[in-house]
């Protein structure tokens, strides 16, 4: 980016992009690391009922392709926080700012958008950004393009394989076109 041109926002989700949860359980992809993520379920009749540790498949080279990438990482996933205690250390990321979703987190929405794009958009402000996830559809990509005022890229990867090279190619290609379109604008 130019100087005093801020970098685009790079929203990541974790489950799917990052972590291929729906790849088959008894495979782990190649270069992934298996992290147990301890967690415990709300209280039930005064006792704390307990859950066995969440599996999680990491791959420890994404935090340094993604630390490559022109743009400025936010978490946008559930984990919101819980990503920087977790999931950070193991890619090698510095503490990420994170959106909070608030009133908004995981709640469905009547028109059928995600419940994650409208506090992306508000989060962006007018700033130019690519999301990463695997659940958005043609109504996000709509209600980006009728609410946000900058470029936006919402690009899918499939929560079967995760982030790829091709994927770390599409997230380049759209910042050098932000930086060609601010050049010769």
């Amino acid at each position: 980016m130019g100087r005093g041109q801020a970098k685009p926002l790079l929203f990541l989700d974790v489950d799917g992009p990052l972590n291929p949860y729906a790849a088959q359980p008894e495979r782990r992809p190649e270069g992934y690391t298996t992290l147990r993520v301890p967690y415990e379920s709300a209280r039930t009749g005064g006792l704390l009922s307990r859950r066995r540790p969440l599996r999680v498949w990491l791959d420890p080279e994404h935090g340094e392709a993604l630390l490559h990438l022109d743009y400025e990482l936010c978490w946008a996933t559930t984990w919101m926080d819980d990503a920087n205690r977790w999931i950070g250390p193991v890619l090698g990321l510095p503490d990420l700012p994170f959106v909070d979703f608030g009133d908004a987190l995981l709640q469905e929405r009547p028109d059928g958008v995600h419940w994650k794009t409208g506090p992306l958009v508000d989060y962006a402000g007018g700033r130019p950004f690519a999301w990463v996830d695997d659940e958005q559809s043609d109504l996000d990509h709509a209600y980006v393009t009728a609410h946000h005022r900058g470029p936006g890229l919402l690009h899918h990867v499939n929560p079967r394989i995760g982030l790829r090279k091709a994927d770390f190619h599409a997230l380049a290609d759209f910042a050098g076109s932000l930086e060609t379109s601010r050049s010769s604008g």
